[in-house]
C-alpha cells in the first residue's frame, strides 16, 4: 500500500562538503536553435546563468523550454549554437560526460532497488566502492530527510518521497549542473508548496547552479533567483521574480506573470488615460487609436459609492485579502484585490467607484473583434 504523503520540515542535516564547498559554474546559451520538423522549438535562444544561481525557465507548452533543459542535459542536439558550461563548449560532449543531475517529472526510480540503492545508483555504474555508495546514499538521504526509508522500495512511498529520492540521487554524483523538468507536477498541492521550498533550502545549502523548468508561475516566481519567460523559442524577459511581476517587459509577459485587468484606455500626450485618470506610460507607446492599459487586481482600488458606475458581481474571500469581480459600464470586468478586513460591506450589488493606482501602466492594441 502506497504510504501517505509525509510533511517536509526543514533539516538540520549539513549537506557532504564535496557538494557543499564546489563553487556553482556559470551556463551560456548562445544562439539555440532546434526544429522538429516544421515546428521551431528554439529560435535562437540566448540565456546567460550565473554560477550558483537558481533560475526558473517559466512559458506555456510547447513554448521550448524542455527542449533547452534537455539541450543543457547533452539528452537533445541543438540545429544550431552553442551550450558552454563554466566557459567550456560541450555541445558535442554525450550526456553521460556532461556532469549533470537530472530530476524528471516522472520520478523514474528502478522499482527493484530499495531507495538507498536508487540514490547510489550512478555511483555504482561508475564503479564506486559499495563503502563510498553506501556512505554517500546515507548522506543525501539525511540532507532530503528519509534516513529512515532507506530499506524501502519506491511503492512504498508517497508521491513527494519518491521525488525526495530521485532529488538524492540527482546530487549523489555531485554533479556542476542540477536540472529539474517540471519535477513537482505530478503532486497534490499541499505537497508541491512544502516540496519546493524543500528543494530551495537545498540549492541555496550546495549553492550549486540550477535550471527548473515549470509552467506554474507561483513556481517559479516562489523559489528563483531569476526567472526567464519563454514564447516560440525565444525569451521575452528574465529578470527578478519581483521585476517580472512588477515591471513586465512585454505585454505577452504581464499577461502570462499573474492576474491581469485589460482596461479600454487612450493615448493622451504620451501618457495613458485610464478610468477617467492620467497615468504615466511603461514601455513603448502605441501610435495613435484605442488601447487596452492593462493593470493588475492591486493596482485597482474600490470605495462604496452609491452614485458610482461599478457593481460589485462577486466576492471571493481568500484569507487575508479578498478579491471582488466588479462590473463596469461598457461591458468590462474587473478583478480587484483589498484587505478583507477593509471589505466587509463590499457584497455583491453594491455600487463603487474604481480608482488606479499612481503607478506606469502598460499598454497593449486592443483584441480583435
Amino acid at each position: 500500500m502506497t504510504a501517505a504523503p509525509a510533511p517536509v520540515h526543514v533539516l538540520a542535516a549539513a549537506a557532504p562538503a564535496d557538494l557543499r564547498d564546489r563553487p556553482g559554474v556559470d551556463v551560456r546559451l548562445q544562439g539555440l536553435t532546434r526544429r522538429y520538423g516544421s515546428l521551431l522549438a528554439l529560435d535562437g535562444l540566448d540565456l546567460d546563468i550565473t554560477g550558483g544561481e537558481f533560475l526558473a525557465l517559466l512559458g506555456p507548452s510547447g513554448c521550448g523550454k524542455t527542449t533547452a533543459l534537455r539541450a543543457i542535459a547533452g539528452f537533445d542536439r541543438p540545429d544550431g549554437g552553442r551550450v558552454l558550461v563554466d566557459g567550456r563548449d560541450i555541445t558535442d560532449v554525450p550526456a553521460s560526460k556532461r556532469d549533470m543531475g537530472m530530476v524528471f517529472q516522472a520520478y523514474s526510480l528502478f522499482p527493484n532497488l530499495n531507495v538507498a540503492e536508487n540514490v547510489a545508483f550512478g555511483l555504482r555504474v561508475r564503479h564506486r566502492g559499495k563503502a563510498e555508495r553506501a556512505r554517500r546514499a546515507g548522506e543525501l538521504l539525511e540532507l532530503v530527510g528519509l534516513a529512515d526509508r532507506a530499506d524501502r522500495y519506491p511503492h512504498q512511498l508517497s508521491g513527494g518521497q519518491q521525488q525526495r529520492v530521485a532529488l538524492a540521487r540527482a546530487l549523489a554524483v555531485a554533479p556542476q549542473v542540477l536540472l529539474l523538468d517540471e519535477p513537482l507536477s505530478a503532486l497534490d498541492a499541499q505537497v508541491r508548496v512544502q516540496l519546493r521550498e524543500e528543494i530551495r533550502r537545498i540549492q541555496l545549502e550546495l549553492g550549486i547552479t540550477t535550471v527548473f523548468v515549470t509552467h506554474d508561475q507561483a513556481e517559479a516566481l516562489s523559489v528563483a533567483d531569476r526567472v526567464g519567460v519563454l514564447r516560440s523559442g525565444r525569451l521575452e524577459q528574465v529578470a527578478s521574480p519581483s521585476d517580472l511581476y512588477e515591471r513586465p517587459a512585454t505585454v505577452f509577459v504581464a499577461q502570462f506573470v499573474g492576474t491581469m485587468n485589460r482596461l479600454p484606455a487612450r493615448v493622451v500626450d504620451g501618457g495613458a488615460e485610464v478610468l477617467g485618470v492620467r497615468r504615466p506610460v511603461a514601455g513603448d507607446v502605441p501610435s495613435g487609436g484605442p488601447v487596452l492599459a492593462l493593470v493588475r487586481p492591486e493596482a485597482l482600488s474600490v470605495t462604496a459609492d452609491a452614485a458610482g458606475p461599478g457593481r460589485i458581481v462577486t466576492r471571493t474571500f481568500s484569507g487575508a485579502v479578498s478579491r471582488l469581480a466588479v462590473a463596469l459600464p461598457g461591458g468590462v470586468e474587473v478583478q480587484v484585490d483589498v484587505a478583507s478586513a477593509d471589505s466587509q460591506d463590499l457584497t455583491p450589488g453594491t455600487a463603487v467607484t474604481v480608482g488606479l493606482a499612481e503607478r506606469p501602466v502598460l499598454l497593449a492594441p486592443p483584441e480583435p473583434a
